[in-house]
């Protein structure tokens, strides 16, 4: 019977689609085509972005959104179901741009003079790792995204744009707000680099739109974060941790990734917890997952098995690597995914480069002296949270839409085989456009800086490489000092918000709503919210605050009317739907200044 219902649906789909060309869903043309465009034309495209972003930024934004949107031009042929096939498109395509942002790591070897492995050596660590990363995240998703059911701001973007472009019905309710959200993200984004008034306030139209899909009790700790960070820089240069003039996030954002894990302890260890008396009976059983929610999880074991065995091997005997690093590597990944996981599940925000340069510092530890392996040992964490962390988005979208898991995870692994080609490509052809990319800025003085090409993700990889041989001081203890922030602010909120009588408080009426409130924003707010004001300047956790007042202020004051006969799902409100169309046309400025400025440069050669 359920056979027979899954195959009428299957036929109502395909019956639906309005364009007699598209392949039917489900047939080996269907997937060919959507696997065509996401890693032969809006993987590259996004890849583009990507890597540009982070060759002159430091920071790139991943390509579910700008893939998400492109991808539903083709797929809206199918109605309803199109975004499923939208979904595939875009998770490919994040795969794809997330490893060709990658070739930084060819940069800071160009930076310390290092000697470059041969492409295919780089191409096929790149891949193992890649591999790795994916089926691990994909262990993670029960957790992350199921369980702690975090927003993933780009990820909830990404549904509501999928929702809206597929859907005429959520297209008509939608298109004004998502419309001028993407408006106003194209021209901020396309007129940030040429008005001096917005370089000087560091407005950034994804930062502002992704505080407006978290809300208030996310945006206002991170600018809480940052202020407390900002008030501490004076002590933190008595004792030796900053220098005079140093930015406070130099050494704050040890702090920070610290704290996600005392955080992270705390949640995790209730996880295993309510697992253990699953196992031993005490609770009843979870429910039976739904067919789009199942895959083998011995399957993915060995998956993870495998490829980590694969890095250990090519480590060790393409790149001529120690096996004790690459395993301290390997096991350091399998903390930080989920460290970064928590992250980006609650403020967008992936430290990758923070976990690269605390993974150094952990193996300096134990004994690493040599910058050439700790750049390629830490390249397996810095890889791995990326392409874990855009495992999350991507599930996190399809666990709103209902999209099949074991379907998008082979999308991923098509990209990640396009992106582990793409990411040296891309390295080689921005370098050889741009010669000042090959120039150390470590070693250059600060009117010597390039303007436009700050590779400020390089510049913190090799500070730290050149610690190995010049260690600096406060870094074990500052990260230590955020595990235990972490911990206790974390293990307070459980105790009080697990109490019944503050549960009963809080929904008594205005003054326990207010509380509530202030718990969460000021007195014990989640400290991956706090966090993300260590890892970035104070305009931004400002901008990222400054969102989510809005939303939070909107949603208070407004009260939206109910349409009679409209499904309109219960996380698709007007600010989740404007601050996903801000993200989204900040993507699409960065793809058009990242390809018009390459082809500028290629044309005048």
């Amino acid at each position: 019977m359920a056979s027979s219902n899954a195959a009428s649906s299957l036929a109502e789909a395909q019956d639906a689609r309005r364009w007699d060309w598209l392949p039917a869903i489900g047939t080996w043309k269907y997937h060919a085509l959507l696997l065509a465009l996401g890693i032969l034309l809006l993987g590259p495209l996004a890849g583009v972005t990507a890597s540009y972003m982070n060759f002159s930024l430091g920071f790139f934004i991943g390509g579910q959104v700008l893939a998400g949107i492109l991808g539903s031009t083709v797929t809206y042929g199918y109605g309803a179901e199109g975004k499923h096939a939208a979904n595939y498109i875009q998770t490919a395509a994040a795969s794809v741009a997330s490893l060709s942002a990658m070739g930084v790591l060819v940069q800071a070897m160009v930076w310390m003079g290092l000697p470059q492995p041969p492409v295919w050596q780089l191409i096929l660590y790149f891949l193992c790792i890649g591999m790795f990363a994916a089926g691990l995240g994909m262990l993670y998703t029960p957790i992350l995204v199921d369980r702690m059911q975090l927003t993933f701001p780009s990820g909830l973007a990404v549904a509501n744009i999928l929702r809206a472009l597929t859907d005429p019905v959520l297209l008509k309710r939608s298109v004004n707000k998502l419309g001028s959200g993407i408006g106003i993200g194209i021209v901020t984004g396309l007129a940030g680099p040429k008005i001096a008034l917005l370089n000087v306030i560091e407005f950034s139209a994804s930062t502002f739109g992704a505080g407006m899909v978290v809300g208030a009790r996310i945006g206002i700790p991170a600018i809480w974060g940052g202020l407390i960070s900002w008030a501490l820089v004076p002590f933190f240069v008595s004792i030796g941790w900053l220098q005079p003039g140093d930015p406070f996030r130099k050494i704050t954002f040890l702090i920070a990734l610290g704290t996600i894990m005392g955080a992270a302890i705390i949640d995790v260890s209730l996880v295993l917890w309510e697992a253990y008396k699953r196992l031993r009976g005490a609770t009843a059983p979870a429910a039976e997952a739904p067919d789009w929610k199942r895959v083998n999880s011995r399957k993915l074991l060995l998956w993870v098995a495998a490829w980590g065995a694969g890095i250990v091997l090519s480590g060790h005997l393409v790149l001529g690597q120690p096996i004790a690093f690459l395993l301290i590597a390997i096991a350091l990944v399998f903390v930080f995914a989920m460290v970064n996981g928590i992250s980006v599940g609650i403020s967008d925000s992936n430290p990758i480069s923070s976990a690269f340069v605390v993974s150094v510092v952990i193996m300096a530890v134990l004994g690493l002296k040599d910058p050439i392996v700790g750049l390629m040992a830490a390249s397996i964490v810095l890889i791995s949270t990326s392409t874990a962390g855009d495992m999350q988005q991507d599930r996190s979208t399809g666990w709103r839409l209902g999209t099949n898991r074991l379907m998008q995870f082979r999308y991923q692994v098509a990209g990640i085989l396009m992106g582990a080609i793409m990411g040296i490509v891309f390295a080689k052809l921005f370098m050889a456009s741009y010669p000042v990319l090959l120039q150390d800025q470590t070693l250059m003085k600060a009117a010597e800086q390039p303007a436009n090409w700050s590779s400020a993700m390089t510049y913190k990889f090799v500070g730290v490489l050149r610690s190995l041989t010049q260690p600096q001081p406060g870094q074990i203890p500052a990260i230590w000092v955020g595990v235990a922030i972490g911990f206790a602010i974390q293990l307070a909120r459980k105790l009080i918000k697990r109490a019944a009588g503050y549960r009963r408080f809080v929904a008594s009426g205005k003054a326990g709503f207010a509380t509530d409130f202030a718990i969460d924003c000021f007195v014990l707010p989640s400290p991956y919210a706090l966090s993300f004001g260590g890892f970035v300047n104070l305009n931004t956790s400002g901008w990222f605050a400054a969102g989510g007042v809005v939303t939070s202020a909107f949603s208070t004051l407004v009260k939206p009317k109910p349409v009679p006969g409209a499904a309109v799902p219960e996380d698709m409100s007007s600010t989740s739907l404007f601050g996903g169309g801000l993200i989204a046309g900040d993507a699409l400025a960065a793809l058009a200044i990242g390809i018009t400025s390459l082809l500028a440069t290629l044309l005048a050669k």
